[in-house]
């Protein structure tokens, strides 16, 4: 059975940073639709400026990635 990293913080099917439903179902637009809030976790813990900054580095490197991919295929229907 294949392993699944979560990057939820306070889900409550995460254990040791993996998913341990016996089902997944992850939407494109919203993510994974069998999340489920631990009680026992706030809702804003974990969230900080540095957490934030990571997402946005994400954010720019696989929109640098994507130009260079259509770049890719611009040069290919050139020939």
């Amino acid at each position: 059975m294949p392993k699944i990293r979560c990057h939820y913080i306070d889900c409550a099917f995460l254990d040791e940073g993996y998913c341990s439903a016996a089902q997944v179902e992850l939407d494109p637009d919203s993510g994974c639709a069998t999340y489920v809030p631990n009680e026992n976790t706030p809702a804003d813990a974990g969230w900080d400026e540095d957490s934030l900054d990571e997402w946005e580095e994400v954010e720019e490197e696989v929109e640098d990635e994507e130009e260079d991919w259509l770049d890719e295929d611009e040069e290919e229907d050139e020939y």
